[in-house]
């Protein structure tokens, strides 16, 4: 085998580091400073964040937050700032932004794990992706039958990376593949509004140098990603419906022959790039040129999960019913990853999921001690799925309560606040109950209404449920 990169070799030691740490006893001792049978409150304000330029464009620094403002004014013993991007989370390098489920991830488990992102590298790197059972399972389709790929696509690396959605086509080329369709997802949400046209001209491109080597390569589908195929925690089923629509059955509202033009049009009105409508590709009879049918294989290109859970149960359970599929073609079906560890989904994947045990959960559940988890739709499986190491359900659920509030179905610049008030309100109750030894809760406005990028709308989330509302914990 090639010798691994640094980021290879650092991926590398934490596995490894972590497989000989199997089986240890897990037993907590009494903490030198945190005092004893007292509740203790982990409050995560997902989105907050330190930046040195402190003006009119920082929402946090525009924002009203006394509270925050205190607690940092009596210096590092009530407030300090700890790095949440690069490899201080497990990221390939430190260019490499931070979000929200590598976050959640190292502060469930306490340490630095290896991410999505790395392994993709790793298994680019070694072509180890190329001889794994995963691709064992899709490559028969690549000579009679269709490849397609379904995923982000930008380089933002929050939920995947152009370069490794490039590595993975040049690999089936490379392995024969005759006929390849991608069902793309523009972002503007990890990369800056407007950069759809810039990736999808590069896409183009790409497939083009493909279709000169003699394999039919196409855009066949595409939306936005907020539009279209990835909803997470089953907020809004709608949105995998369109995504179905599209790559599956070849029927969006909107059809072009070009997949630039079809961004072009789309958008002409002000559509973001988040919100385009779903759009499919037509050849000159006006048939789609990429539904998915029986026998060809399906991969997703994203590495990180919670969005592509639900897309992936439609491809995976035959007695799936969230909404009608009209048809459930029998397709070779992978994941870049495998997306949720105890439901086994995919059942098939492209790289190993990363090694996650002995998380925060875990300890406090093995010693008996009782936890409350709470946050809206939106960030509950991160305070949940994401802090217990990718693991679904409960480590003992005698001694575990999780609370979902459920999320306003709306824009989420149009509703700031984002439940912050009912969060406040069921933690707040956990703790003068006395029942619980740890209560966790997330406020999710920070960062979801951030990423819309309306400012006097992210101003109002940091100023409630972001550390400046009277009724804030702290």
């Amino acid at each position: 085998r090639r010798p691994l990169s640094r980021a290879g070799r650092v991926a590398s030691h934490f596995i490894a580091r972590a497989r000989r740490r199997r089986g240890t006893i897990m037993e907590l001792h009494p903490h030198p400073a945190i005092p004893q049978k007292k509740p203790v409150l982990v409050c995560i304000l997902d989105g907050w964040g330190e930046n040195e330029y402190e003006d009119e464009h920082n929402a946090v620094h525009v924002a009203k937050t006394p509270t925050m403002d205190a607690l940092k004014a009596k210096g590092q013993s009530f407030y300090r700032t700890v790095q949440a991007h690069g490899t201080a989370v497990g990221l390939p390098t430190d260019a490499d932004m931070g979000n929200s489920e590598v976050g959640h991830n190292a502060l469930g488990a306490g340490k630095v794990i290896a991410q999505g992102a790395s392994l993709v590298d790793i298994a680019l790197e070694t072509k180890n992706m190329f001889s794994d059972a995963g691709w064992g399972y899709i490559k028969p389709a690549f000579a009679n039958n269709t490849l397609h790929v379904i995923g982000l696509l930008s380089d933002g690396g929050v939920h995947s990376r152009t370069d490794q959605i490039f590595g993975l086509m040049r690999g089936a080329l490379a392995d024969g593949c005759k006929k390849l369709r991608l069902h793309v997802l523009t972002d503007g949400r990890d990369v800056p509004d407007g950069t759809s046209h810039e990736y999808m001209a590069k896409l183009v491109a790409e497939l083009d140098s493909y279709t000169a080597q003699g394999c039919d390569a196409k855009v066949a589908s595409g939306g936005g990603r907020m539009a279209v195929t990835m909803d997470r925690y089953e907020a809004d089923w709608g949105m995998v419906e369109r995504g179905w629509r599209a790559h599956v059955l070849g029927d969006a509202p909107h059809k072009f022959k070009c997949p630039k033009e079809a961004l072009t049009e789309l958008k002409k009105d002000g559509a973001t790039d988040q919100y385009v409508a779903p759009f499919v590709i037509v050849g000159d009879d006006g048939e789609a040129v990429g539904t998915i049918q029986d026998d060809d294989a399906v991969v997703i290109c994203n590495f990180r999960a919670d969005r592509v859970v639900e897309i992936s149960k439609a491809f995976e359970y035959a007695d799936f019913d969230s909404f009608d599929r009209v048809r459930f073609p029998k397709t070779k079906f992978v994941g870049l990853m495998q997306y949720d560890g105890d439901l086994k989904l995919p059942a098939n994947y492209l790289v190993p999921p990363p090694l996650i045990e002995r998380t925060s959960g875990e300890w406090l559940a093995k010693n008996g001690l009782k936890t409350f988890a709470c946050s809206e739709t939106q960030k509950f499986g991160h305070v949940t799925f994401f802090w217990n190491g990718n693991r679904s359900g409960y480590f003992n659920e005698n001694l575990e309560t999780y609370v979902e509030i459920p999320s306003d179905n709306v824009p989420f610049n149009q509703a700031p606040l984002m439940k912050a008030r009912e969060i406040t309100a069921a933690g707040k109750e956990a703790l003068l109950s006395g029942k619980y030894d740890v209560v966790r809760i997330n406020y999710a406005n920070p960062d979801m209404v951030g990423h819309t990028g309306d400012m006097a709308a992210t101003v109002a989330a940091f100023g409630e449920g972001g550390g400046g509302g009277e009724e804030n914990f702290l």
